[in-house]
């Protein structure tokens, strides 16, 4: 890539929206992992196309690069799961990703084969604080009435704010105010379903 275009990638993308698993130099399974945590992170903070950088595998053995094969596998699945809309190659080593919306993420259809993100999940909501209960209260009558449930009964709420906050925790970085970053994602996903 010439010296140009990387001026043009970082005045785009910046340090905060630019993976470089290139340089980190990770195995395939540790890129797939490190990649989708990375993505998903992005998502929750509202961030619309990130780059992810794999290299081409020029300095691999026969010039293939297993980090690249992997995170052409993990896109598809990303997009099927409602993290990402869509991806291109930007360059023979690196890809552009736009984001779905967050509220895409209550959307996403089971699959079998595909493991779910564990996510930290309390037994009950009862170890939030007040208001990101409310915050997931609003966000879940919002959510249901989108699928015509006018009236939710009291389980059919709780079970709603439930997977809405499985669906959001597993995307939060491990380090940092978690619950913060929890409440910004929550009326990120509110304000998406008010555009509505």
């Amino acid at each position: 890539m010439h010296s140009i275009d990387r001026a043009f990638d970082e005045i785009r993308f910046g340090d905060g929206r630019t993976l470089n698993l290139r340089s980190l130099q990770p195995t395939a399974l540790q890129a797939t992992a490190l990649c989708e945590r990375w993505l998903r992170e992005r998502q929750v903070q509202g961030v619309s196309e990130a780059l992810v950088i794999t290299g081409r595998g020029n300095n691999s053995l026969e010039g293939y690069s297993p980090v690249r094969e992997a995170i052409v596998r993990l896109l598809p699945s990303l997009r099927r799961r409602n993290v990402i809309a869509g991806y291109a190659e930007h360059t023979p080593g690196s890809f552009v990703v736009n984001f779905a919306p967050l509220t895409a993420l209550f959307e996403v259809p089971r699959r079998r084969r595909e493991k779910a993100p564990e996510p930290t999940r309390p037994p009950t909501l009862k170890a939030l604080d007040p208001e990101t209960v409310h915050q997931l209260r609003d966000l879940a009558v919002m959510s249901l009435a989108v699928l015509g449930v006018q009236s939710p009964t009291r389980g059919q709420l709780e079970d709603e704010m439930l997977r809405q906050f499985a669906a959001l925790s597993a995307a939060l970085p491990d380090n940092g105010d978690r619950e913060a970053l929890l409440q910004q994602a929550l009326m990120r996903a509110a304000e998406e379903y008010e555009a509505e």
